[in-house]
C-alpha cells in the first residue's frame, strides 16, 4: 500500500496509478494461478493436482480493490480500511448454506476448498477480506514517507507502539477480534504459544495487531539503517515478488533432489507436497539449515535483477 502510494507520488496522475494496480492485481492472479501453482505441483494438471490460492492472489485481488479506492479522498480510503480491518471479525459467526453464495463467501471469508473443478482442486488459503483495508492503510500512511525523517520515525514508533501494546491489552483480555481463546498451561513455552496462536486465515484483528505493530515500530527503528549488512536485506526487498517466485522453485526441486537421495522415485516428489511420501521427512535443524541456504544461495541473482531494476526503466519490469 505504501509503496503505491509513492508510485502514484512520482509525476503519476490518479488514472496511471489506477490502471497500473488495475493491471498488475491481474497480472499476480494469474501468477498464482499458472506459475506458483506449477512450483507447488510440478504434476502440470496431473493426479492430485492442487490449485493454492494463497499470498500472490491476494496481493493481486487487494491492488485491483485499491485500483477502485485511490479516486476516493484520503480521509475515505482510511474510514473504509479501517472498518474492514477493525470490523469483520464481526462476520465470523457467518456460513451461508451450500451453493454459489457459499462459494463467493468463502473467497471473501472463509478458509477452505471450492467445489470440485474437472481438472484440479481448488483451495482458497487467503480470504480477500481484510487484506484490501491492510492494504489502502498502507496508502493512507504513504504520506508519511515524503515528509520529514525525524517526523515520520516518531510517528512509526509512536504508532507501532501503540497497536502493539493494544495486542497484548485485547489479547491477554481476550477482548474483541480473536475468535481463538488462550489458557495457561503446565509450562510457560506452552502457555507463550497458546498466547501468540492467533488466526491468520483470514486474518483477525489481533494476528494484525500482533504483526503490523512490530512492523511499523521496525520501520522506525531501522529508518536510518546503513552498511553491509542493510543493504543485503534492502537487495531482497527491492526484488520481493522476483525472490518468491523463484524461491519456491529451487524448494521444490531441492525436495525432489533430498526425496532421491533419501531412496524415494523422483515422481513421488512432483506433487503438491500433501502428497510426498509419509515417511519422507528431515529434522527441525536440518530444515532451518536448508531454509538459510537457499536464502543465501538465490543472494547473487536477486543483487543482480535489482541492479537491471535500477538501471533500465522498462515498463514491464515494474510487474516484476
Amino acid at each position: 500500500g505504501v509503496s503505491a502510494f509513492l508510485y502514484g507520488s512520482h509525476h503519476h496522475t490518479r488514472g496511471d496509478l489506477s490502471r497500473f494496480l488495475l493491471t498488475r492485481g491481474i497480472w499476480l492472479v494469474c501468477v498464482e494461478i499458472v506459475f506458483v501453482s506449477l512450483a507447488w505441483n510440478f504434476n502440470v494438471l496431473g493426479e492430485n493436482y492442487l490449485l493454492w490460492l494463497q499470498v500472490i492472489w491476494i496481493l493481486g485481488l487487494s491492488m485491483i480493490v485499491l485500483s477502485g479506492l485511490v479516486w476516493l479522498p484520503r480521509l475515505a480510503i482510511a474510514v473504509i480500511a479501517l472498518v474492514l480491518i477493525l470490523g469483520h471479525n464481526l462476520l465470523d459467526g457467518v456460513q451461508p448454506a451450500q451453493g454459489d453464495a457459499s462459494m463467493l463467501w468463502q473467497v471473501l471469508h472463509i478458509q477452505g476448498p471450492l467445489p470440485d473443478f474437472d481438472l484440479f482442486n481448488a483451495f482458497v488459503l487467503y480470504p480477500l477480506i481484510p487484506w484490501p483495508g491492510v492494504m489502502a492503510l498502507g496508502f493512507v500512511l504513504g504520506q508519511i514517507f515524503l515528509g520529514d525523517p525525524k517526523v515520520r520515525v516518531r510517528q512509526l514508533i509512536g504508532l507501532g507502539a501503540t497497536i502493539t501494546v493494544a495486542f497484548f491489552v485485547f489479547r491477554y483480555f481476550q477482548l474483541y477480534g480473536e475468535p481463538n481463546g488462550w489458557v495457561v498451561h503446565p509450562t510457560i513455552p506452552a502457555t507463550l504459544v497458546d498466547f501468540f496462536n492467533v488466526t491468520k486465515y483470514p486474518p483477525s484483528l489481533q494476528y494484525l495487531m500482533m504483526t503490523l505493530g512490530p512492523i511499523l515500530l521496525l520501520l522506525g527503528l531501522l529508518d536510518h539503517a546503513r552498511g553491509r549488512i542493510a543493504n543485503i536485506f534492502l537487495t531482497y526487498g527491492r526484488v520481493p515478488f522476483f525472490f518468491y517466485v523463484i524461491h519456491l522453485y529451487v524448494i521444490h526441486l531441492c525436495a525432489i533432489a533430498l526425496g532421491w537421495a533419501l531412496g524415494f522415485a523422483v515422481s513421488d516428489m512432483f506433487v503438491f507436497f500433501f502428497y510426498y511420501p509419509p515417511d519422507f521427512g528431515i529434522s527441525l535443524g536440518v530444515v532451518y539449515a536448508l531454509w538459510v541456504a537457499i536464502v543465501v544461495a538465490l543472494y547473487p541473482l536477486c543483487h543482480w535483477f535489482a541492479g537491471v531494476k535500477a538501471r533500465r526503466k522498462d515498463w514491464w519490469l515494474s510487474y516484476l
